[in-house]
């Protein structure tokens, strides 16, 4: 897999209901102009698993891909931390 060009993000997995598909919530602080105050902002992605392993709450790397669908350009590479199970 050929990543030289690719985006690669890590962030929190939000959504795991869909087959083959995660939803991941990417925040990032960002220092507001005027105030100085840190704000959060975060944006939501549609991510291709196809083994369907990820699961509530994990931290995973996902890199950018080719449109699998309308709405899926992303794709898991790997989880990166676990949720452990209650």
């Amino acid at each position: 897999m050929n990543m030289k060009n690719k985006k690669v993000r890590i962030g929190k997995v939000v959504s795991d209901k869909m087959d083959k598909s995660v939803t991941v919530l990417i925040s990032r602080k960002v220092k507001h102009p005027v105030y100085g105050k840190y704000i959060t902002r975060s944006v939501k992605f549609m991510v291709h698993d196809e083994k369907n392993e990820s699961r509530v709450g994990d931290t995973v790397r996902i890199v950018e891909t080719r449109p699998l669908s309308r709405h899926k350009r992303w794709r898991l590479v790997e989880i990166i931390d676990r949720e452990p199970e209650v």
